[in-house]
């Protein structure tokens, strides 16, 4: 016998599936996921990813089983667990993942075409597999959103023998305070956030001390797929059109910044499927060179361990050991720290980062680091200073004491804010001035740029300060 087989990726779930629907109208549907070795030794790949992974998988096989087809769980290359599986046809969502996954999907695609099996991919969310052009890219996005849900199958034939869930033989996680994944976990907590949690979440989702509870914590949910772009995007917008006149006021701007950033998730993952060299390479090329010569290990390492001397970015880097997550504006903070303060070209610290992310999306990482990091070349050189973000956004010191304590014995700072900045900004100013930047980026904006206008009340207001504008929740 032959299946209908269906590859999860970063699509755990099975509500808004349309691979498992599509498949499960033609055939015996074996349902599979691939542990695949590579990912496992990826230099970004951390066990609480596996974490994550594996209980977003405990909860997938339950529901599969209730419809009667549990899971399959394959160990190997994709194309060599392929190869060995009965296939009819083959479904499975396009992803936007790191090189590894990109390169995978391209033999997986090689060989399909080589051995004449029928394999057909869905767009996952809003991004567009080989766009052409930005322009109209928004008005997509927004059909997308609009499609219907696809309800899950009422019933899968049980014909093939699941294999459950296995454990890895892989170094402990140690984030015991990490989010859960499982398709339940990601809906209790959209519904947690549309009831009551994100009230103010355009006025909470900035400092790490209200973030935790009055941001959205989706991020690791849509990462791995427990729910869908458009199941969220959805939620969100019926939610606004039922706001109460009695309820407060704040919700309807909360709603609409969150409906801004699911937006903004997908134009920042568009950049990486468009171009993926970008995992490694800087957007803009003039920049090639610019931070390589001064790289300094004993820096780096004070930056990862949470020893630099300035507690609130010390501070956060303890509490992502911990927890795996961290608000976006803290994020952009210790990216700029690594980028300005410590002149860190961006690749290692990158990596760091996607170690500690529970909800790492590469799709985002890359485009985001980039852009904090100054090496776009057609966005603002935005230079935190810990300083103002702990005046600003922790200024009793609660979120300092939490995660490093008394600060006794803490060190000194590892270099002066004022004249690193300061460097920073002659060696950017620099780089922007030879002769060929200006026309990189305008190519840059060409490939990458948002269409979308920007009022100019708005504009005004983002030269006065960092803007928390992209999409990690």
């Amino acid at each position: 016998m032959k299946y209908q087989v269906v590859w999860f990726k970063r699509d755990l779930r099975v509500e808004d599936h349309r691979p498992l629907v599509e498949a499960a109208r033609r055939g015996p549907v074996l349902p599979l996921f691939i542990v695949e070795p590579e990912w496992l030794s990826s230099p970004d790949f951390d066990p609480s990813h596996w974490t994550f992974v594996r209980a977003s998988l405990v909860e997938l096989d339950r529901r599969l089983r209730e419809m009667g087809q549990g899971l399959v769980v394959r160990y190997g290359e994709a194309v060599d667990v392929l190869r060995e599986l009965p296939i009819e046809q083959l479904w499975a969502h396009e992803e936007t993942g790191n090189w590894a996954t990109y390169q995978r999907d391209r033999r997986v695609r090689k060989w399909a075409r080589e051995t004449n099996t029928p394999f057909t991919e869905f767009a996952a969310n809003g991004v567009v597999r080989r766009l052409k052009s930005r322009d109209g890219w928004s008005r997509n996005w927004e059909a997308r959103m609009a499609e219907a849900i696809v309800e899950a199958p009422g019933r899968l034939d049980a014909s093939v023998e699941a294999t459950g869930i296995p454990e890895l033989a892989i170094a402990a996680d140690r984030r015991s305070l990490a989010q859960r994944g499982g398709e339940r976990q990601a809906q209790e907590t959209l519904d947690s956030f549309l009831s009551g949690r994100g009230v103010r979440y355009h006025m909470e989702m900035s400092s790490p001390l209200t973030a935790e509870s009055g941001g959205s914590r989706l991020s690791p949910y849509l990462a791995y797929g427990n729910l869908s772009t458009r199941q969220v995007a959805q939620a969100a917008r019926r939610r606004r059109a039922m706001i109460d006149p009695a309820e407060p006021a704040t919700w309807k701007r909360a709603l609409s910044a969150f409906d801004a950033r699911l937006h903004w998730r997908c134009h920042f993952m568009q950049k990486l499927e468009d171009e993926p060299q970008v995992e490694f390479e800087n957007f803009a090329r003039a920049y090639d060179g610019m931070r390589e010569p001064h790289w300094n290990e004993e820096w780096f390492a004070a930056w990862k361990e949470g020893r630099t001397g300035y507690p609130f970015v010390d501070a956060c880097m303890k509490m992502l050991e911990q927890t795996g997550w961290i608000n976006f504006r803290m994020r952009a903070m210790l990216v700029s720290f690594a980028s300005y303060h410590l002149w860190l070209h961006w690749r290692e610290p990158a990596l760091h980062l996607a170690r500690l992310f529970v909800d790492y999306e590469p799709g985002i990482h890359y485009s985001q680091f980039q852009m904090q990091s100054g090496t776009t070349g057609i966005n603002t050189v935005r230079m935190y200073s810990p300083i103002k973000q702990q005046q600003d956004q922790d200024p009793e010191g609660v979120f300092v004491r939490e995660w490093l304590g008394d600060l006794t014995d803490y060190p000194a700072p590892i270099v002066d804010h004022k004249e690193a900045i300061a460097l920073a900004r002659a060696r950017i100013g620099a780089v922007r001035k030879l002769s060929g930047s200006r026309a990189e980026a305008r190519q840059v904006v060409k490939q990458h740029g948002s269409r979308k206008r920007t009022p100019a009340r708005k504009k005004a207001s983002a030269k006065k300060k960092p803007s928390d504008q992209p999409s990690l929740f």
